[in-house]
Order: structure tokens, then sequence, then C-alpha cells
């Protein structure tokens, strides 16, 4: 299961982060990164933004990731997960580490990144489900 979890992530580049708004979830699509050993996923934003403001009230998130193409298809072989964790603004030395595993991932936002209003989280992931076929799910437990 691992290995379907890092092919998914690393196949794509966007997912849907869910954040809380007044008790509701709130998504939005952010471009994300995984670190080597699936235990932190990284995304940045502007202070200025709702999914910000969101974290800053409840860091509890969850993001999916899927490999739909739009086709009848993916009724069939589409697969998904979703990475539920909590995410933290990325302290000084933590943003110097996670940079350039964002970077190497996104080297087309190094602008967006570098501005002064930017900032990188990172979510520490506690368990991914998996779901394929649109009926098996699995589960991978991160947390101790």
């Amino acid at each position: 299961m691992e290995e379907a979890v890092r092919e998914l992530l690393e196949g794509q580049r966007l997912g849907v982060l869910a954040t809380s708004l007044e008790g509701h979830p709130y998504t939005t699509l952010v471009a994300f990164a995984a670190s080597d050993d699936l235990r932190h996923l990284v995304f940045a934003t502007t202070r200025a933004t709702r999914k910000f403001a969101n974290l800053e009230a409840d860091p509890r998130v969850s993001l999916l990731v899927d490999s739909r193409t739009g086709s009848a298809a993916d009724f069939r072989e589409a697969a998904a997960v979703t990475a539920l964790g909590t995410a933290v603004e990325a302290s000084a030395p933590e943003r110097e580490a996670l940079l350039p595993l964002y970077l190497a991932r996104h080297p087309y936002l190094r602008e967006f990144v570098a501005s002064p209003s930017c900032t990188l989280l990172r979510v520490a992931v506690r368990r991914y489900c998996l779901v394929r076929r649109f009926q098996e799910v699995e589960e991978l437990c991160l947390e101790p």
C-alpha cells in the first residue's frame, strides 16, 4: 500500500486541501510536495488567504490526491489517497530544510515562495486512506 500512496503523490502536483471554515469543510487546490518517508506534506500559501486563517483557527487538515483522467475508465481504474494530519507554519530553520523539497517539485513557484507574504506549511500526516476501484479501502497509519 505504501508504494501505491507514493505513486499517487508523485504522479500529481496538485491536491485538494480541506480545512475548516466556521465548522464547515473548505477546500482549495494546493501545489504540494511529500517527504521521502511520507510523514510530511508541504505546501505554500500567503498569510492573507482564507486557508491560512482557517489553519490558524484549526490546524487539522485532509489532502486528497487522485489519479482521475476525466474518462469513463476512471470508474474502474482511478485511485485516490486522503492524507489526514495537522498543518503548522514552518519555522525559519524548517523552511530552509523544506524549501528545496518544495522547489524541486515546483520550480515555477520560486518567485511566489520568495515573497515576504508567503509561508510554507508542513502537514504532519497521521494516516493515509487509499481508495481504489471506488470500493477497495486501505489505511496506512503513521503515528506510533
